[in-house]
C-alpha cells in the first residue's frame, strides 16, 4: 500500500465528511445558497495567492529537475492562466474583481494558508508536498463525486465548477502530485514519514473547515484583525 492510500485510508471519515458536507452536497443538487458560494469564490481567490507563494517556494525547494519545472508551470498557470478565470467565473456570480481585490481573508483562510506557507519555508519538502495533497487531490475527488451523481442542470454555474474539478486534466494534477508524494515517502523512517502524514491531516482538516467556514459565512469576532499581514 502507498503512502497515499495508507493516509486516505486512516483519514476516511475527514473524506467522507468533505463529501457530505452540507456545502458539498449543495453544490451537488444546485441548492447551495449564492451569497454561500459568493462568500467562497472570494475566499478562493485569496488561497490561490498564498497557493501561489507555496508552489514558488516548493519549485525552488524540489530535488529534481522534473518537479521543479512541474511546480513552477504550475505557479505559471495559477497565476496567468486559473487566476483569469477565477476573475471570469465570480463575474458570473456577480462578484466583481474590485469585490475580489478588496476581500479581507477570513479566521480559517488565514490558518490555512499560514499553515501552507510555514510548512513551505521551514519544514522538510516531503511535508511540504504532502501538505500540497489533500488540495490538489481532494478538489478532483469532490467533482468526481458530484459528476457521478448526476449535474444539477437548473445551477449551470455549479455545473461548470463540478465540470471544472472533475475533468481528467485536473484528476491528472492529483494523480501527478500523489506519485510525488509516494516516491517522496519510500524508504523513510518511521519520523519522516509520521511527519509527512502529520502535514497531510493538517491539510485536510482546513480543507474541511475551509468549507465550513464558506457555509457558515465566517467572519472575524467585533475589533479582531481582519487579515495577514503580506508574507
Amino acid at each position: 500500500m502507498t503512502f497515499s492510500d495508507r493516509v486516505e485510508e486512516r483519514l476516511a471519515p475527514l473524506r467522507q465528511a468533505i463529501l457530505s458536507h452540507p456545502f458539498t452536497t449543495g453544490i451537488g443538487d444546485g441548492t447551495l445558497e449564492l451569497d454561500k458560494f459568493r462568500f467562497y469564490v472570494r475566499q478562493d481567490y485569496l488561497y490561490l495567492i498564498d497557493y501561489s507563494r507555496v508552489l514558488a517556494v516548493a519549485s525552488a525547494r524540489a530535488g529534481t529537475l522534473d518537479a521543479m519545472g512541474w511546480f513552477a508551470r504550475l505557479l505559471h498557470e495559477t497565476l496567468n492562466t486559473e487566476m483569469d478565470l477565477h476573475r471570469d467565473f465570480c463575474a458570473g456570480f456577480g462578484v466583481s474583481r474590485q469585490e475580489l481585490e478588496a476581500t479581507k481573508r477570513a479566521p480559517t483562510t488565514l490558518a490555512y494558508t499560514q499553515f501552507l506557507l510555514s510548512t513551505a519555508h521551514h519544514r522538510p519538502f516531503a511535508e511540504l508536498a504532502a501538505a500540497l495533497l489533500p488540495c490538489q487531490w481532494g478538489y478532483w475527488e469532490i467533482g468526481d463525486y458530484l459528476n457521478r451523481r448526476g449535474l444539477p442542470s437548473h445551477a449551470p454555474l455549479y455545473s461548470q465548477w463540478i465540470g471544472m474539478y472533475a475533468s481528467e486534466e485536473f484528476k491528472a494534477l492529483g494523480l501527478w502530485v500523489r506519485k510525488l508524494v509516494d516516491g517522496l515517502a519510500q524508504d523513510q523512517p518511521s519520523p519522516v514519514l509520521e511527519g509527512m502524514e502529520e502535514a497531510y491531516a493538517t491539510s485536510l482538516r482546513y480543507e474541511l473547515l475551509f468549507w465550513e467556514a464558506c457555509y457558515n459565512l465566517e467572519t472575524w469576532p467585533p475589533g479582531g484583525v481582519d487579515d495577514a499581514p503580506e508574507p
